[in-house]
C-alpha cells in the first residue's frame, strides 16, 4: 500500500481526487478547501439551498459504523450538491453474510458509482479503499479508527476562521480523550499546517500517546497551564466503547479535573471560544453553562460541517473528472 498521502488523494497536477486525511496536504489546498466551504455557506442561507454540481453523480454512504449525525451531514451536503444518495446499511448488507469488503465495493461500482463516503473501525480502512477500487471513484474518509476523521477537522478549521479571523499565530488546546481521538490526529496536523502558534494537548497521562509531541504539539496534564492564553478550547469525548481497560478512576474523577467548567475557562482569553466535534456529554467532559454559554461556538460546526463536506465533495469529484478528462481524452467526452 502507498503510505504517502499525498500521491493516494491528489491528481498529478495536486488537486484532491480523494480525501482521506489532512496530513501531508499542503496549506494552499486546506486553504482551497476552506475557502470553497465559505462560499457554499452563502448557498445554505438561501430559500433555493441546491446547487447542481454533482448533478448526475452517484455518492454511496458506506458506514461500517455507526454515526447518525457525521451520515446526515454527507447525505444532505450530497444533496445539495444534486447527486443521488445510496445509504448503505452494513448491519443489513451482504458483509454481514459472509461477502468481503472487496465483493460489496466491486458490486457498488458496477452500479456506476461515482463516490464511496466510508466510515470504518480499522484504521487505514479509507486508504486501502482508495487504493483498490475502480479509478476514478473518489473516496471521502468520514472517520477509520483512531487514524483520522478529515471533514471534522476542517469544519473545525473554519469555526476557528469565522469566529476569529484567522488560525495563523492561535494558541489551541484541544483537551480529553486525545488516545482514542481520530478528531485530534486531523486537527493537530491542520493545525500546524495553517499557521496556528501553538497547539496544545491536554488530559491525563493514561490518555494521551506517548509519541503525542512528535506530532508537533505539547502535552498538558493539568487544566490550568494547559489552558493558559488559549484562543481556542476543543474538548473530546471520552470515547467508552474504545476503552479495553481501565483508564480512568471515573467519570466525576475526570470532570473534576479535566471537564471544562466557566472557573476552568477562565485560564484561557477572555474572548476564546469553545469548541466541541459532539456529541456531547454534559457534566463528564463540559458543563451546560459553557456548552450553552456565549463563548460557545458547537452549533456553528454543525452548520459549517454541511458546507465543509459539500467542498470536499466537490472538490474531489472535480479532480477525478479532470483526471478521467487527461486519460480518455475526446473518447471520453463523445462517450
Amino acid at each position: 500500500m502507498n503510505t504517502d498521502p499525498a500521491k493516494v488523494q491528489l491528481t498529478a497536477d495536486g488537486r484532491l481526487k480523494h480525501f482521506l486525511t489532512t496530513e501531508g496536504l499542503s496549506r494552499e489546498l486546506l486553504t482551497e478547501i476552506l475557502d470553497t466551504a465559505d462560499s457554499f455557506i452563502s448557498t445554505q442561507e438561501r430559500d433555493v439551498k441546491k446547487v447542481p454540481l454533482l448533478r448526475g453523480k452517484t455518492v454511496v454512504n458506506l458506514f461500517f459504523e455507526n454515526s447518525t449525525r457525521t451520515r446526515s451531514t454527507f447525505e444532505l451536503a450530497a444533496k445539495r450538491l444534486s447527486a443521488d444518495i445510496l445509504n448503505l446499511d452494513i448491519s443489513k448488507s451482504a458483509t454481514a453474510k459472509g461477502e468481503t469488503l472487496m465483493d460489496t465495493l466491486w458490486n457498488l461500482e458496477a452500479m456506476y458509482s461515482d463516490m464511496f463516503v466510508v466510515r470504518h473501525a480499522d484504521s487505514g480502512a479509507a486508504h486501502f479503499i482508495a487504493e483498490h477500487v475502480t479509478p476514478h471513484v473518489a473516496i471521502i474518509n468520514a472517520g477509520d479508527g483512531r487514524h483520522a476523521h478529515p471533514t471534522q477537522a476542517m469544519l473545525d478549521m473554519l469555526t476557528i476562521r469565522r469566529h476569529k479571523g484567522s488560525i495563523e499565530g492561535k494558541i489551541v488546546a484541544i483537551v480529553g480523550d486525545i488516545l482514542h481521538s481520530r478528531v485530534a490526529r486531523s486537527q493537530i496536523h491542520a493545525l500546524r499546517t495553517l499557521g496556528a502558534a501553538e497547539v496544545r494537548v491536554i488530559g491525563p497521562g493514561t490518555l494521551l500517546p506517548k509519541d503525542i509531541e512528535s506530532l508537533g504539539c505539547k502535552a498538558f496534564y493539568r487544566m490550568e497551564e494547559g489552558l493558559k492564553d488559549c484562543d481556542v478550547v476543543i474538548m473530546l469525548r471520552l470515547q467508552k466503547e474504545r476503552m479495553q481497560n481501565a483508564l480512568l478512576p471515573s467519570e466525576g474523577e475526570f470532570f473534576k479535573l479535566y471537564g471544562l467548567t466557566e472557573e476552568k475557562l477562565a485560564y484561557a482569553k477572555p474572548d476564546a471560544i469553545v469548541m466541541h466535534p459532539g456529541p456531547i456529554n454534559r457534566g463528564v467532559e463540559i458543563e451546560s453553562n459553557v456548552a450553552d454559554g456565549p463563548q460557545s461556538v458547537i452549533l456553528n460546526q454543525v452548520s459549517y460541517g454541511i458546507a465543509v463536506r459539500m467542498a470536499v465533495m466537490a472538490m474531489a469529484m472535480s479532480g477525478q473528472q479532470q483526471e478521467k478528462n487527461e486519460l480518455y481524452g475526446n473518447d471520453q467526452e463523445e462517450a
